[in-house]
């Protein structure tokens, strides 16, 4: 329900559109999530609380989003994200709670479109600066791995670096909260497919290499709360690149639910497992 709600709600905000993508506004995933929390005791404080103004992604306030003065130091890539303290109750909360409420703040952005840009809400003027690389249409949105430290980071208060290369070698990760850290977990690949949905945990992160064999991508893992009509493992990405749902849909570029099936590159070219929440918090 609220994966529904929430891609409702995020198609509705306005998103760029080109002649050769899917209509973001008419694209219905046939997946969706089943939490074990209520949406209020979940995520209500993303929803009504201190975390739900989106002028506050940023260090940097608001106001000097758009100045010009900021573009040789940010150039396409917008503000920077600020670092978000714990939510309230973190040290009491269970595993469960934590991890799901890595997915259900990532499912607040899904319907966002595939951009380099370190907050979701950065939606620069025409006259900005533009990624020459960039291949979809400017507008509000994340890459892989500046979505993945953007939902840690508004999410639990843990701040991962957004650069998909240094992220993938962590060993320790910033927060909960400034000034402090602790220990990530690397997690070697399980031999088969079917094992992937047995060892790894919600909100764990699978890292993907390009077929050059250089690290490339960074997903958020689901895990046993996706729901899939074919009853595919299921991660949570921003990517640029073509992918099909289980009924044969195209799923735009951007922030979307997708299946982790043995043909697709997210398991011929998977690379490794960072845990970021320990087995036992």
């Amino acid at each position: 329900m609220l994966a529904r709600l929430l891609l409702a709600l995020s198609c509705l905000a306005g998103v760029h559109l080109h002649a050769k993508e899917p209509d973001r506004t008419a694209y219905k995933s046939p997946y969706s999530v089943k939490f074990n929390f209520k949406d209020e005791e979940l995520i209500g404080d993303l929803l009504q609380g201190p975390r739900s103004d989106w002028k506050d992604q940023s260090s940097t306030p608001y106001r000097d989003w758009y100045n010009v003065a900021n573009q040789p130091r940010w150039g396409y890539r917008g503000p920077p994200a600020c670092h978000y303290d714990p939510p309230a109750g973190f040290s009491s909360k269970s595993v469960a709670w934590l991890r799901q409420r890595v997915i259900a703040t990532g499912l607040r952005y899904v319907g966002y479109s595939y951009q380099h840009h370190h907050v979701p809400d950065w939606d620069p003027p025409a006259d900005w600066p533009r990624d020459a690389e960039q291949t979809t249409p400017v507008g509000k949105g994340l890459d892989c791995s500046n979505f993945t430290s953007f939902v840690y980071n508004q999410a639990l208060g843990i701040k991962p670096t957004g650069d998909v290369r240094m992220q993938a070698q962590l060993t320790e990760v910033p927060g909960p909260g400034k000034g402090r850290s602790f220990p990530v977990k690397r997690i070697e690949l399980p031999k088969e497919h079917a094992d992937y949905e047995r060892e790894l945990l919600t909100g764990d992160l699978l890292f993907i290499k390009n077929t050059s064999g250089n690290l490339s991508h960074v997903v958020l893992w689901v895990g046993k709360i996706g729901q899939s009509p074919d009853g595919s493992p299921l991660i949570l990405d921003s990517t640029g690149s073509g992918n099909f749902d289980a009924q044969g849909n195209e799923i735009p570029d951007g922030i979307y639910l997708r299946a982790f099936r043995p043909n697709t590159w997210y398991f011929k070219q998977a690379s490794h497992i960072l845990r970021i929440i320990p087995d036992g918090v």
